[in-house]
């Protein structure tokens, strides 16, 4: 369990180095209340947008593409999340969306797949 969680957030990392590639600003990493976890919190700074994203790491494609991992219950934990994150810092007056970004590793090497508006 300890090397999946390790390889997560390696995934994260990657993540947030490329979110800053193409523009975005990071606002937070690891969000986590009752409502459930956000794994990264953006800004898009080209379409003005709050992003929620969930990462999913994955070294193989045993159990499918990591975006079929946010199913309908995980959709709704970080929805119900983003709306408490939303009401805790006071926010108003700016889109908002969710993605899920894919990374795949093998070898010591990843492909990042963005997928923008998943829900």
């Amino acid at each position: 369990m300890y090397k999946k969680h390790e390889i997560g957030k390696w995934g994260e990392s990657i993540v947030c180095q490329y979110l800053e590639s193409e523009n975005y600003d990071i606002v937070e990493r690891n969000f986590d209340c009752k409502q459930g976890e956000i794994d990264i919190v953006a800004f898009d700074k080209n379409k003005k947008e709050l992003v929620f994203i969930e990462v999913k790491t994955r070294t193989n494609y045993n159990y499918g593409s990591p975006a079929e991992a946010v199913n309908l219950p995980k959709q709704k934990h970080i929805y119900m999340a983003a709306k408490y994150y939303i009401y805790l810092n006071k926010i108003k007056d700016v889109f908002f969306r969710f993605d899920v970004i894919e990374v795949y590793t093998k070898n010591n090497m990843c492909r990042i797949n963005h997928i923008k508006q998943v829900f």
